[in-house]
């Protein structure tokens, strides 16, 4: 009561100011103005007390900065990428990797310095120059070990439009990997292709134009020496021809590479037929061509003319190269590997070729021995041809030998 009576004291004086104005002016009694000034008081002390807001200050303290959403993004950003891909920082440390770079990289792990990591004279010498400059930069890394292999790499700083560059503590960089060793290979290939074909053709030419000008000069009127040159002549000009002929057929065969066969093959009968083809050549190498295959017809989806190629090719490399043997041994099997059904196997019981040579010779030109094959009348693209037509049939290949144990090949056909 008293509180609530001190709290309207300027209500109260002013109440009092009134009556004493009215007992002196208006004659007002002085026992009625007091019992009404008690009264007054009295109603005032039953007034409801007024709600009293209080107001406090408060110091506001600075929000922490937020990272920009982009930053949360960079890992997946990273990772999304199908190439290498690496983010450092200003030290070169790696913040981040995605898959391609822990596979290919396994080295290159977060927290690590890259510079350190692989001692590479570019990689330190672009890194400085981008995080100088702020600009890109790409070089060609080539490494022997633990396999030949050829990279570009671009090191690129990550701007952000709310930063200075220069002046960013938290500069970072993005490395990317981009393999470029199938192009070199590619080009490699096709390098030594076009070497090895001018030197195959160049070689029966210059003996060609040799033995006219010979022929067209001191041995003019020499009918011995004709009759002998000119067949030299006619067996150079079938070597240039049959390697004309390669060269034309896997030109096709490439060209075609895409488009699988529709057509039916009997296997059984295209072995028979292409045994029959070469008993001339099996006889004048006192080989024994040996058929092993069910009595039943054995189709296969594929371009007969290209498959007779195959097994024509394999057939005719037993007999040139394994007449030690004395036998050849062709077996025809159902198998089940993968979708693959049909197997055939070429074996010869030759001197075998040594394990360094076996996954090069399917390449174009390789020989194993050069003069050999010459004298053999081989191209050196026999088993190019093979392999590419038994991919553009959707099959495999396999080559197996040893020194002393001949030679076994094995095609394997949906």
């Amino acid at each position: 009561m008293l509180s609530r009576l001190a709290g309207q004291a300027p209500l109260l004086l002013g109440l009092a100011g009134l009556i004493a104005g009215f007992v002196a002016i208006g004659g007002l009694r002085i026992d009625v103005a007091l019992l009404g000034y008690l009264v007054l008081v009295g109603f005032v002390a039953l007034l409801p007390q007024p709600v009293v807001t209080l107001t406090r200050t408060v110091e506001v303290q600075p929000v922490a900065s937020v990272a920009p959403a982009g930053d949360d993004m960079l890992p997946a950003f990273v990772e999304a990428l199908g190439d290498p891909c690496l983010v450092l920082d200003s030290r070169a440390e790696v913040l981040h990797r995605n898959g391609a770079a822990a596979r290919q990289y396994p080295s290159l792990q977060p927290g690590r310095v890259l510079t350190l990591v692989m001692r590479n004279p570019d990689m330190v010498a672009s890194i400085e120059a981008s995080l100088r400059t702020g600009e890109a930069r790409s070089f060609e890394l080539h490494e022997t070990l633990p396999s030949e292999t050829w990279d570009r790499i671009v090191v690129a700083p990550l701007r952000r439009p709310d930063r200075d560059w220069f002046a960013d503590e938290n500069r970072q960089l993005l490395v990317t990997f981009q393999s470029l060793t199938e192009l070199k290979r590619v080009d490699a290939l096709r390098t030594d292709f076009i070497a090895n074909a001018s030197h195959e053709l160049r070689t029966p030419l210059a003996s060609l134009v040799g033995f006219i000008d010979t022929l067209l000069g001191p041995a003019a009127r020499d009918a011995e020496a004709r009759e002998k040159f000119l067949g030299i002549m006619r067996t150079q000009a079938d070597r240039m021809s049959r390697l004309i002929d390669d060269l034309l057929s896997l030109s096709r065969i490439e060209m075609h590479q895409h488009v699988r066969p529709t057509g039916s093959v009997d296997l059984s009968a295209l072995l028979r037929e292409v045994r029959e083809g070469l008993q001339t050549q099996a006889k004048a190498a006192d080989i024994q061509v040996v058929l092993t295959m069910p009595q039943a017809p054995v189709t296969v989806t594929g371009d007969r003319g290209q498959l007779y190629e195959v097994f024509e090719n394999l057939i005719d490399n037993a007999i040139k190269y394994g007449a030690d043997g004395k036998s050849v041994e062709v077996t025809l099997v159902q198998v089940d590997r993968s979708g693959l059904r049909h197997m055939v196997s070429v074996v010869d019981h030759g001197p075998g070729v040594e394990p360094e040579h076996v996954p090069r010779m399917t390449e174009r030109f390789y020989r194993i021995d050069a003069e050999v094959s010459r004298k053999k009348k081989g191209t050196g693209l026999g088993l190019a041809i093979v392999k590419h037509i038994i991919q553009r049939h959707r099959g495999q290949m396999s080559i197996k030998s040893k020194p002393g144990e001949g030679l076994r090949v094995e095609v394997l056909l949906p």
